[in-house]
């Protein structure tokens, strides 16, 4: 009996070190995208609507427009990349592409056309281990100058690195970070895991923050897209729970110095002194949502393990249910931005090791989003 006891112990702790290792690909192999009762979105668009201007990109993260109309590009792996007539690659100093870490986020300074700086995060090693920093140089005839450290030591691990910047309406720059596995962290208003940092343009700390540091909110798990209504509100995406339970994705209206509660609650729980999502994904739908935008009159944002566009209408103080389009139609989505044409630009991450990738990935795709209105 003893013996049989023993057997079955060796059996299920090398069962839970495969399911361990495997754990990636368990997610791609049993967490596909579920099918729901929402709204599919348009199944069938003229060709001019949708259009593929990029290809053969190694896990594209960001997207910017430059006033040339050039476009900017961040490959996880480490490279800058500046697509016009030519596509100019920039490798990116000291990058550390390990997990979900790399060259990440992405902006250009509100005065670009007369200070030319650019901001980017990366994940970066160091003595003691993996940390994200954003840094800003100078882009000029296509060469980078003038490097400069605008925040650094913000926790780095394997999963959860966070990474997205963008400008505000305020003229301040604010930065989404992972939790970097270690979720206690994200209720700790002096950590800078897990939060959604607001800094001035040379990284010095804006009159107003609410803490007396960098960090505007809290209790974020992996913060992804960031987005600004036409009343200056700022709204959030943001990664719920993985693995085996995944699920409980989120969409955030961001207000300042306020709790949004991971790792103490999440979906519709409660607890006093923390914020609800305005609406999640539930336990059964994961979304993995990404890159985020605002455009008329509704947040949309793209979804990764979700491979979807996601929209939901915010108008008159209200959230309506999130409607679903292109489902499945060019696999895991993440940038989402809108050019000065009033298209939207998204890239797919079919490249990051949790896809199935297809010929010509990953890509720019180019979407009319007029396209969206007749859903």
């Amino acid at each position: 009996m003893r013996k049989a006891l023993l057997i079955l112990l060796f059996i299920i702790v090398i069962a839970g070190g495969l399911l361990f290792v495997s754990r990636d690909k368990l997610e791609r192999n049993f967490f596909k995208p579920t099918d729901t009762s929402l709204e599919k979105g348009v199944q069938e668009v003229p060709d001019e609507d949708i259009k593929i201007i990029a290809e053969d990109l190694n896990i594209p993260w960001e997207v910017a427009f430059l006033p040339s109309g050039e476009i900017l590009v961040t490959e996880r792996t480490g490279t800058l990349l500046i697509i016009g007539v030519d596509r100019i690659k920039i490798p990116i100093e000291g990058v550390e592409h390990v997990g979900e870490g790399g060259l990440l986020g992405l902006a250009l300074h509100p005065d670009f056309s007369e200070n030319k700086w650019i901001y980017l995060y990366l994940t970066t090693r160091t003595d003691t281990g993996l940390v994200n920093r954003v840094e800003r140089y100078r882009l000029f005839e296509n060469q980078l100058s003038d490097k400069t450290t605008i925040i650094d030591n913000i926790p780095g691990a394997l999963f959860h690195d966070g990474g997205r910047i963008a400008f505000g309406p305020d003229g301040y720059l604010y930065v989404t970070t992972g939790d970097a596995g270690d979720g206690a962290s994200a209720q700790d208003t002096e950590a800078l895991s897990g939060k959604i940092l607001r800094l001035s343009d040379d990284g010095s700390i804006p009159p107003g923050n609410p803490f007396g540091n960098a960090v505007y909110s809290y209790g974020h798990r992996n913060a992804q897209g960031l987005a600004w209504d036409t009343a200056g509100n700022l709204w959030a995406t943001e990664h719920g729970r993985s693995g085996t339970r995944s699920g409980f994705d989120e969409l955030n209206f961001i207000e300042k110095g306020q709790n949004y509660g991971w790792p103490v609650i999440q979906g519709d729980e409660e607890k006093e002194g923390m914020i609800n999502p305005v609406i999640h994904s539930g336990p059964d739908e994961t979304w993995a949502p990404a890159g985020a935008l605002y455009y008329n009159g509704s947040i949309f944002f793209t979804g990764l393990r979700g491979e979807s566009i996601y929209e939901s209408d915010i108008q008159d103080g209200r959230v309506s249910d999130i409607r679903i389009h292109l489902r499945g139609k060019f696999g895991r989505l993440r940038a989402m931005s809108i050019g000065s044409d009033g298209f939207f630009y998204i890239t797919t991450s079919n490249t990051d090791g949790r896809g199935k990738k297809h010929i010509g990935d990953d890509k720019i795709i180019r979407i009319n989003p007029t396209i969206f209105s007749s859903t």
